[in-house]
């Protein structure tokens, strides 16, 4: 065809000057014997009419175009079918290879069976990357939070110097953290973009893990290897490992560009130092650079700690947890069993859910736990006052020993034993110390990459979208959001990572969704008592709570034996609830005041509206609670609204 074409344009001017001079030739002829005569507007023909030597060139041109074009589009089509013939064979003989090449892996561990509903799991190691399948199977949306670790077998870690081949120089999606944020985003980037690759970077040496059992179910563990396999019997008596995924779903880094599939790759022990948000690339520690095309910063925060311990001295410091990783787990397991005393400065959900765990240890072991906070009962910055009272005899019942409205002033190291001075003049001894005062959001990236950290919450400020700049996205615990309800906001719990973690993938892939969710947490102390909460709960509101007699069903561990679920972040499984339909048994009076609270509901108001609830005891009930909040009506008798949740029923 472009041969014709060629052609054409040579032989057209030609035609038309031909064409002209004999219209001109006919015309004079006319006028010269003196009558009109009809000239056809245009004429084809390169000579005088009936000459046709022209037009059987230009039709014998245009046959000869098409014949080639079409021996051409043959040509085209049988090479392309003998490429995919080719193609379909190579793909089929992967599982041969694959079996072929795993044998060659020497195996640390024979992998324990596996049921189709529950998972057994070894721990994984601590390695610079993963070898998998080249295309591992698609993620389940409602799975990102719970998914279950199985067995597989460890490889020896990579070579991580700075001009390791481990480490791709380019990544189409390249998430940075490893926590429960970035593993979502990447399950949900993959489930949108099947053949995606996505390199995670972290400063731990662990594969993503989810962070809630290090403070909970790890600790009411019987076995003492515990903290060498990492996995738990969730309340309803589940096995589990605390991993997302084992090691055979990930892909190994060194096949990053090649794998034809697509796949995650975790570059473990790697720290992101710099990012050149204009040329679209990131700096390690090691010097090594590695360019994006979309990003996610999802670093999450580093546990605060006390002005009194830092100035303390090594001494002090050496002798101080600051608990948030799983080495902090395993450091202070090991700790618990060699020493005699420890404290526990914090009275949050942290503070108290440790202080619980290591009482129990207490009455085994002769450890004497002690707990220290500034407020006047456990969680006393997020329960009414009568139930943080309630709340705190119930910890004490564990074992542990409470020092209620203490401020710290000094730490000193002396005789063997840390000496902890309160502003009031009491003095405490022990041996170690955990701080579980806050957490601080990691921002360390946003000066070199140019991002607007909130004055007021911390964290990178995003827009609905959860998006900080072009092709940057913050989810997790580093996001400052805005709550269209609420206002801005920032959330440091694990249901909020899973969300803002997967919407913020679904938007890397141009979902282009904003976030809307009301995220839920949830609290343990110890398998009888738990609550689950939404929106803001701030014990300096007003609250109005409706309780009602507790049942044997009422605790944690009765819930997640019922519901068969262990870690209850429920927001990826929960159904909307839509005009719920209240118990029509008939509810008491607002219950205040008194010595017993075993299941209830708690309202946070501002300005008559509810904006947070508290669900004590009561479980799989949080769909309704988020519907409330969503409404956002001011109600004339919560006593009514309370029916909604039945907890009057036995």
């Amino acid at each position: 065809m472009l041969k014709c074409r060629t052609v054409w344009k040579k032989l057209a001017p030609l035609a038309r000057d031909s064409s002209t001079l004999s219209r001109q030739s006919v015309r004079r002829a006319g006028l010269t014997n003196g009558s009109a005569v009809r000239v056809p507007a245009t004429h084809m023909s390169s000579g005088s009419a009936g000459g046709g030597g022209e037009n059987k060139l230009y039709v014998l041109l245009v046959g000869a175009a098409c014949l080639g074009g079409g021996i051409y589009a043959y040509r085209t089509v049988k090479g392309d079918q003998q490429r995919y013939m080719e193609r379909m064979a190579e793909i089929s003989s992967r599982p041969h290879k694959a079996a072929s090449q795993k044998t060659t892996i020497p195996s640390q561990s024979e992998p324990p069976a596996v049921e189709a509903t529950e998972t057994e799991a070894v721990p994984e190691p601590k390695l610079q990357a993963a070898l998998s399948p080249e295309e591992p199977s698609p993620p389940a949306p409602d799975a990102e939070a719970a998914a279950p670790c199985e067995s597989a077998e460890p490889l020896p870690a990579a070579d991580s110097s700075p001009a390791s081949p481990s480490v791709p120089s380019h990544a189409p999606y390249l998430l940075i953290g490893g926590g429960t944020a970035s593993f979502a985003a990447a399950r949900s980037i993959r489930a949108r973009d099947p053949g995606a690759r996505v390199l995670i970077v972290t400063e731990e040496s662990d594969l993503p893990y989810m962070r809630p059992p290090l403070s909970k179910e790890l600790w009411f563990s019987d076995d003492p290897g515990v903290t060498e396999t990492l996995r738990f019997k969730q309340w309803n008596g589940k096995e589990r490992s605390i991993y997302f995924q084992p090691l055979s779903f990930y892909i190994h880094p060194e096949e990053f560009n090649s794998a034809e599939n697509g796949g995650v790759a975790v570059l473990t022990g790697k720290k992101v130092i710099h990012m050149d948000v204009r040329g679209n690339k990131v700096k390690l520690d090691d010097d090594t650079e590695i360019s994006y095309d979309k990003c996610l910063i999802a670093t999450g925060g580093m546990p605060r700690n006390l002005q009194a311990i830092e100035r303390a001295g090594e001494d002090v410091t050496k002798r101080t947890t600051l608990f948030r990783k799983i080495d902090d787990f395993k450091s202070l397991d090991k700790v618990s069993r060699s020493i005699s005393s420890i404290t526990i400065i914090g009275g949050g959900f942290l503070g108290s859910e440790l202080a619980c765990a290591l009482g129990r240890r207490s009455t085994e072991s002769g450890l004497e736990v002690i707990q220290m906070f500034p407020e006047k009962g456990n969680m006393g910055k997020v329960l009414p006052e009568y139930l943080s009272n309630w709340t705190t005899e119930k910890v004490k019942k564990e074992g542990v020993k409470i020092i209620s409205e203490a401020l710290v002033k000094s730490v000193n190291y002396k005789d063997d034993k840390l000496e902890i001075q309160l502003k009031d003049g009491r003095l405490v001894k022990t041996d170690h110390i955990v701080a579980a005062v806050g957490l601080e959001p990691n921002c360390d990236l946003a000066k070199s990459a140019g991002l607007e950290v909130d004055s007021d919450f911390g964290g990178f400020r995003v827009n609905a979208e959860l998006q900080a700049r072009s092709n940057i996205w913050v989810a997790g615990d580093a996001a400052c959001f805005y709550d269209i309800r609420l206002g801005r906001r920032r959330v440091e719990h694990h249901d909020h990572a899973v969300v803002s973690g997967r919407l913020a993938g679904e938007n890397m892939t141009g979902a282009s969704k904003p976030y809307w969710h009301q995220s839920m947490f949830w609290s343990d102390l110890g398998p009888d008592v738990g609550y689950e909460a939404i929106g803001i709960v701030d014990s300096s509101l007003p609250t109005v709570g409706v309780f009602a007699k507790a049942t044997a069903k009422d605790t944690p561990k009765a819930a997640t034996e019922k519901s068969g679920t262990g870690i209850r972040s429920e927001s990826e499984t929960e159904d909307t609830a839509v005009s719920p339909v209240a118990s029509s048994t008939p509810a008491p009076a607002v219950e205040q005041h008194k010595d017993g609270y075993g299941k209830g509901v708690i309202f946070y108001l501002r300005d008559k509206v509810v904006v947070g609830i508290i669900l004590w005891n009561v479980f799989n009930r949080m769909p309704i609670a988020r519907k409330i909040i969503k409404d956002g009506e001011e109600h004339a008798d919560l006593n009514e609204v309370a029916k909604l949740f039945n907890i009057h029923e036995d």
